[in-house]
């Protein structure tokens, strides 16, 4: 499996990064949300809403585990942190293969109801400033949505 990666300055560049890949997401897209405390998950998926259209102020789900945001295509925003049990049934299917964009924080805690295609972003901090962001798609539709990014932004 080929993996991306960009480096980010700061987290107006991260969202700027994130908006740039929203913009080219389709229904059914899952992202799965991977990072460090404080190294800008959330800012990452802020970035994401407003390519996708989305107006409204995006935080984290921590304490409600799925946020929904509507525009040009809906958001589905997950953390799964809290789920006490990964069998647990949520309806996860519903919106892994429904309508919209499903990001989800700790995946590792429901791999087994995760879709075996999706597009892992790994989050790094490289210093107080400067974020790594490693791109790893399983499946063909997230090798072709990563190679369409990154030869869209060549110089990263």
């Amino acid at each position: 499996m080929k993996t991306y990666e960009i480096f980010s300055s700061n987290s107006e560049e991260t969202s700027e990064i994130a908006r740039r890949l929203g913009k080219l997401l389709e229904p059914s897209d899952v992202l799965l949300l991977e990072g460090d405390l404080g190294a800008g998950k959330t800012t990452f998926t802020k970035g994401l809403a407003s390519g996708l259209g989305i107006k409204r102020n995006v935080n984290s789900p921590t304490f409600t585990i799925i946020k929904e945001y509507h525009g040009r295509i809906p958001l589905y925003h997950m953390d799964v942190y809290r789920l006490e049990d990964s069998f647990e049934d949520l309806g996860f299917d519903e919106y892994f293969y429904g309508d919209g964009v499903t990001v989800v924080e700790w995946a590792q805690f429901i791999e087994d109801q995760l879709p075996q295609s999706h597009l892992s972003l790994c989050i790094f901090h490289v210093d107080q400033n400067c974020r790594r962001i490693v791109f790893k798609p399983t499946g063909t539709r997230y090798e072709v949505l990563c190679k369409e990014f990154f030869d869209e932004n060549p110089g990263n």
